[in-house]
């Protein structure tokens, strides 16, 4: 009788090594670079062999979700932030569509208030990108049918503030914990790409499997892609130079529980603040200097949410300290002046999170499947 003797390779992010490869690994490589794998044993003082091996048993386990190269899809694509009313019947039927069947809803999440309050009979919350020249309104409209949703507020960012996803460098965070520096401004600008831009730009979004993972990953890229290596990489690092570039990343599975029984994360908070007209771009600097926070934009929520106008998301393992984070914030808008007249708080529950297609060809080629004339869904 044999007895397999292959050494396990640790997969739990309260491993020292694999903590150490996703402090950096999660948000710290930003933009593109020709070597992200090395760049990440660089930075987290882990040989790249090691590196590569972690990352692959950790992806391999679902410890990580997905490994793949960002983009900055505000400038790439319309988006929005959707807010769905759903009849309750309809509710986990609606969300099992917008997750499966539409490429072009991203995060989809069944979001709760801790009391009856404005807005909070929408229940099935999306994000959206419809390609340019594609109408996000008539995409709804779409969805609607789809689904049986009765009524959708679309919430485009008219700004971001720029944070990080390193959930692990977040875990033991103290309340109020922030950056010398306020939140950096993103604009939410349309670029338009040439079509080898977009040949290059859909290689190099792609998600990337274990066998992949290797010192030279872009290479094969660059071959799917059609285009000799240094084509791939200066037409990249021109996409980088004109902030449509995000960060390379592992994206730890933060919602389901790993093979280990652990949880990233357990609540998934979007906070919401009403702050004076005029007071928005200050407003939401000051809520990204906050290291609890993953997201933070300027959204206009409307009279459906009390007319919010500051939208973030933060996660943790404990209600109550996410909700002491909050506090730490509403604290430090006060000193420095800015007045919140209303706040509020939808809770994730049930939820899934995927890219959202940006691709214009793809968008044709979605509608020609179900049916529907492209030209019909134009803006």
């Amino acid at each position: 009788m044999s007895t397999d003797t292959t050494p396990t390779v640790p997969v739990s992010i309260d491993d020292p090594i694999n903590r150490q490869i996703l402090e950096v690994s999660e948000d710290r490589i930003a933009g593109f670079t020709r070597t992200p794998l090395e760049d990440i044993a660089e930075q987290s003082g882990v040989d790249l062999d090691t590196v590569i091996q972690r990352i692959r048993a950790m992806l391999e386990a679902g410890t990580i979700r997905r490994v793949r190269q960002t983009m900055l899809s505000t400038s790439l694509a319309p988006g929005a932030l959707i807010a769905w009313k759903v009849p309750p019947k309809k509710l986990l039927d609606a969300f099992d569509y917008m997750f499966k069947e539409d490429p072009f809803s991203g995060h989809v999440v069944l979001r709760t208030t801790d009391k009856e309050t404005r807005g909070s009979d929408y229940k099935l919350w999306t994000t959206l990108k419809v390609p340019t020249g594609f109408s996000m309104d008539r995409h709804c409209e779409l969805l609607m049918e789809k689904t049986g949703a009765e009524r959708y507020k679309l919430l485009p960012a008219k700004r971001l503030f720029m944070l990080g996803v390193g959930h692990v460098r977040r875990r033991g965070l103290e309340p109020g914990s922030r950056t010398d520096e306020p939140g950096r401004v993103l604009d939410t600008a349309v670029v338009d790409l040439m079509d080898h831009e977009w040949q290059v730009l859909m290689a190099l979004k792609r998600e990337f499997e274990p066998a992949e993972l290797t010192p030279n990953l872009w290479r094969a890229r660059a071959d799917q892609a059609g285009v000799s290596f240094e084509d791939f990489c200066t037409t990249a690092e021109s996409l980088a130079e004109r902030k449509l570039v995000g960060r390379f990343s592992t994206f730890l599975e933060h919602v389901k529980a790993h093979q280990d029984g652990q949880r990233v994360t357990k609540f998934n908070a979007l906070f919401h603040w009403r702050v004076p007209k005029g007071k928005e771009i200050e407003a939401g600097q000051e809520v990204g200097r906050h290291h609890c926070m993953t997201h933070a934009y300027w959204r206009e929520g409307g009279e459906e949410f009390s007319n919010v106008n500051i939208m973030g998301v933060s996660h943790g393992t404990d209600k109550d300290l996410v909700l002491a984070h909050k506090a730490a914030i509403d604290a430090h808008l006060e000193e420095v002046g800015i007045t919140v007249d209303y706040t509020n708080v939808f809770w994730g529950g049930k939820s899934e999170i995927k890219p959202s297609e940006i691709s214009p060809i793809a968008y044709q080629q979605w509608c020609e499947q179900i049916g529907i004339d492209p030209e019909a869904m134009r803006g």
